[in-house]
């Protein structure tokens, strides 16, 4: 029977996606297993493939997790997406492309920040969901610089963005890729309005409700899908502007699929899986 690796993280129940996945891998004939990505114990090679979900503690230990990744057989997604999109550096990749993101600036270990006179946001340049990021107004520089020393004593390069304002009204939307064709796609509410130790997994959830993108949101969405090599998954998180959409995050590693809320994108996801294993 054909084996898959879905590789998570450690600790309990920690995507509710998970169950949904390893049914529909199970309703197709697949034996499919949640393994933890830093398990020494695990022998990756065993798998026909190894599908990346919910490693979600990766970020503070990136080169570890990259010299893991590196040596996984059959990834999806492969390890040179990996290594580009775990890095939201991808950011000006995507602008000098002409591609409209959030304005951002990186500031590197070392490096003295400049904030915009507006309200804005610090998050590390390598990081997961909104753990580490913060929102600060236009008068809290001060207290913005000590969250960028903090990155900085870290080792951790910080991103600069302003606060997109609309996000408080019409949140962030998420555009779900399977197999290169539009699946479904997610709105978010505001999350970094609210404490960093309020921000959980039910919180986080509660935020989340279905969405339907225009044709401008997908005309972007297909855009930097052409500048990408073929993937089982994407996702693409958008905010709106008032020149037009804007790229928040590409979200190519981990990200939340949502599943629980589609559940037929899973059978998709595993059909995908399926016919890259023929």
């Amino acid at each position: 029977m054909t084996s898959v690796a879905i590789a998570t993280c450690a600790g309990e129940n920690v995507d509710v996606d998970s169950p949904v996945l390893v049914a529909a891998f199970a309703a197709a004939g697949i034996d499919a297993s949640l393994e933890v990505w830093d398990d020494p114990t695990v022998a990756w090679d065993r798998f026909d493939c190894t599908v990346l979900r919910s490693t979600w503690d990766y970020s503070p230990r990136r080169a570890e997790f990259l010299a893991w990744a590196k040596q996984v057989p059959r990834l999806f997604n492969p390890y040179d997406i990996v290594e580009y999109s775990s890095d939201k550096h991808y950011l000006a990749d995507l602008e000098s492309a002409g591609l409209p993101i959030v304005p951002s600036t990186f500031v590197e270990v070392g490096q003295t920040p400049v904030f915009p006179g507006v309200d804005f946001v610090v998050k590390p340049a390598v990081g997961a969901g909104s753990i580490d990021a913060d929102r600060y107004r236009a008068h809290e520089g001060d207290r913005a610089r000590r969250h960028v020393a903090d990155l900085h004593v870290r080792g951790r390069s910080a991103l600069v963005q302003p606060y997109v304002q609309t996000v408080d009204i019409f949140g962030e939307h998420a555009m779900i890729y399977i197999d290169g064709q539009f699946s479904h796609a997610m709105a978010k509410g505001a999350m970094l309005n609210t404490p960093q130790e309020s921000r959980d997994a039910l919180f986080r959830r509660e935020q989340m409700s279905l969405d339907v993108p225009d044709a401008s949101a997908l005309a972007l969405g297909e855009q930097i899908l052409a500048r990408l090599p073929e993937l089982l998954y994407a996702r693409i998180d958008l905010v709106a502007a008032p020149s037009g959409w804007q790229v928040m995050e590409l979200e190519l590693v981990e990200p939340s699929l949502f599943l629980t809320f589609v559940p037929e994108a899973a059978e998709r996801l595993v059909a995908a899986v399926a016919r890259r294993l023929v």
